[in-house]
């Protein structure tokens, strides 16, 4: 039985650790809706999410949060606004070694302002080809965007890393609704 009382939607490019991320984060199994990937233009990975990927985490104040994944890839966009239906906010993930990282940040970040105005950004995978792109892109673009949200580097495998995006993210909702505890 799903009891959350928010609802967090994790977003970005096939291969960029959504999954992950909420593996790590998860007090419950995860419900996974992998299948065997048939893209292996995009990424070469075994597997990918081809549904919805959900799991939950309880914060230190007893607050319960849904955490939904999204599929990667724009064939499945059809499913992005009904998941994202409801929710306090977005992670947007991005693979730093992908072909054009801030390209796919953009399209993320435009395609879901459409369902929520908060979000918080990892951009994973930065010890694999590190010299490819530079670190600061990423901030460099936000800041030439005029958009002011939590960016973190992070491995997604690692519960300290996914759950510092998610306070993050909470933390910007907070502020940016006026919200006081």
């Amino acid at each position: 039985m799903i009891l959350q009382q928010y609802k967090i939607v994790f977003a970005g490019s096939m291969g960029a650790g959504k999954t992950e991320a909420i593996r790590s984060l998860s007090d419950v199994p995860v419900l996974l809706t992998e299948a065997f990937n048939t893209d292996q233009d995009s990424h070469e990975k075994l597997q990918t999410t081809v549904g919805i990927d959900y799991g939950e985490v309880t914060l230190e104040d007893g607050v319960k949060i849904g955490l939904y994944g999204t599929p990667g890839q724009s064939r499945f966009d059809f499913i992005w606004p009904v998941i994202c239906q409801g929710a306090i906010g977005a992670i947007i993930l991005i693979d730093h070694n992908c072909d054009a990282p801030l390209q796919e940040l953009e399209t993320f970040l435009e395609t879901f302002q459409n369902y929520t105005d908060n979000f918080a950004i990892g951009i994973t995978h930065v010890d694999v080809n590190s010299n490819r792109h530079s670190l600061s892109i990423y901030k460099e673009w936000l800041i030439g965007q005029d958009l002011f949200c939590p960016l973190f580097f992070i491995d997604a495998r690692k519960k300290e890393d996914a759950l510092l995006l998610l306070e993050a993210l909470i933390t910007a909702v907070e502020v940016n609704h006026n919200i006081s505890a």
